[in-house]
């Protein structure tokens, strides 16, 4: 592609990557094949070319972001299909985040619009305040049907059934069972240890089962992955900082092996952290560190292998690859493996490549498109018949659980199920 930035312009690190990735794109269209919006949608704009031809245009003039921009930006999943696709390697990634800001810093949003985003910015990397917030959509989640377009979207995603607060389960150091094999530290998440707090009570003993002792820096919190995916770069980097400090204080004072993630939108995020502070003279050492030893739960437990285990009584599960997993992180193998090796028989689901429309809050913010994607997910899960279904998200799980019509946990719930742990509770007596 032909760009036609200044000197000036490129004389910005940021805008010297948007043009080299732009400058890679051939336009040849592999992208639009396999794009969740333009599979819907059939605009090219809706399309990582479209969109593409969107950045590069307002990049080039130096342009405040218009509303088209804004809108087709807003439309984008992020789901990282287009760059698994793309064979001139362009990353998307790294321009659609830059985009997001960019719309952000200079688009003017309506009132509702722009109070809701500031609203999920201000809830969702905080537990306490999350929590809260979803107590009171409990009161609220029998009146759903009454309420429609985004409103109505946070309710029917409310769990009707809060868990317990992990706050008293969660110490900071997880000893391992018998001789120490390994330590790591473990992103709790946000999200995640409010709606599913049996997937971290999974990880941990799965781990420690396995010989290996798990630290949870009391300081480390969110990642910053859920604000980041909306434009909030400052909010973002804020967050990843404390991260990174935290974690980088624990392996300097007592050493990790790896820092394990089972949130895997918050794995793409902290894989990318070398990246995003690229040049900062103070974080760009620690963040390209943090994120040399982040690694997906199923890549952690691939590597060090499992124990013996359980027989899994033959049940079928349906293997959901999460989007920000198998395109933004490039795992792809090991969930299945793990699965497989535990018992369990393991089918892929159709068209695997899409989107389930989760997509960090895609399912708030865009409800109709992530509605169509969910029941598109839901028709191709049926196809396999399963018992149960897995994944590595915590998003995908909330997705896609109230309409799967059976059991959807995390991979590492069945893991550790399987090696000795107890029965998961989501379970209940359907199986």
């Amino acid at each position: 592609m032909h760009t036609r930035f200044t000197a000036e312009q490129l004389d910005d690190p940021a805008i010297a990557d948007c043009e080299r990735n732009l400058r890679a794109c051939v336009h040849c269209g592999f992208c639009l094949s396999t794009c969740p919006t333009y599979t819907l949608l059939g605009d090219e704009l809706d399309s990582p070319r479209g969109r593409i031809y969107l950045i590069k245009d307002m990049l080039e003039h130096d342009r405040p972001a218009s509303a088209e921009v804004a809108l087709h930006v807003d439309r984008c999943l992020s789901c990282l299909a287009c760059q698994t696709t793309c064979p001139s390697g362009v990353h998307y990634q790294h321009l659609i985040d830059y985009a997001r800001a960019h719309v952000e810093d200079t688009y003017k949003r309506p009132l509702v619009d722009r109070t809701l985003r500031n609203l999920l910015a201000w809830l969702l990397p905080h537990p306490g305040r999350f929590r809260l917030a979803l107590m009171l959509a409990g009161l609220a989640r029998p009146f759903r049907g009454l309420v429609k377009g985004r409103l109505g979207a946070m309710l029917a995603l409310a769990p009707a059934r809060l868990p317990r607060s992990d706050a008293d389960a969660l110490r900071e150091v997880f000893p391992a069972a018998g001789p120490r094999r390994a330590r790591v530290a473990l992103l709790t998440g946000c999200a995640q240890r409010v709606i599913a707090p049996s997937i971290n009570a999974a990880t941990i003993r799965l781990l420690n089962r396995h010989g290996v002792e798990v630290v949870v820096p009391r300081q480390s919190g969110c990642c910053g992955a859920i604000v980041h995916h909306i434009g909030k770069a400052a909010q973002a980097r804020a967050l990843a900082i404390r991260a990174i400090q935290a974690w980088t204080d624990e392996a300097e004072a007592r050493g990790l092996d790896a820092i394990v993630v089972n949130t895997s939108g918050c794995g793409t995020e902290i894989k990318d952290y070398g990246h995003i502070f690229r040049g900062d003279p103070i974080w760009a050492e620690p963040a390209a560190r943090v994120a040399a030893l982040a690694r997906d739960i199923s890549e952690f437990m691939a590597e060090i292998g499992l124990k013996p285990v359980m027989p899994a009584a033959g049940l079928t599960v349906a293997y959901h690859a999460a989007c920000s997993l198998q395109h933004g992180q490039k795992v792809t193998a090991q969930p299945k493996a793990l699965l497989a090796a535990a018992g369990f028989t393991v089918r892929d689901v159709p068209e695997g490549h899409l989107c389930c429309g989760s997509a960090g809050t895609y399912n708030l913010l865009q409800p109709e498109i992530a509605g169509q994607l969910k029941r598109r997910k839901l028709e191709n899960i049926a196809k396999v018949a399963p018992d149960i279904v897995a994944t590595g998200n915590i998003g995908c799980i909330t997705q896609l659980a109230a309409g799967a019509g059976v059991p959807v946990l995390h991979t590492v719930e069945l893991l550790d199920w399987a090696t000795g742990g107890p029965r998961p509770e989501a379970l209940g007596g359907k199986i």
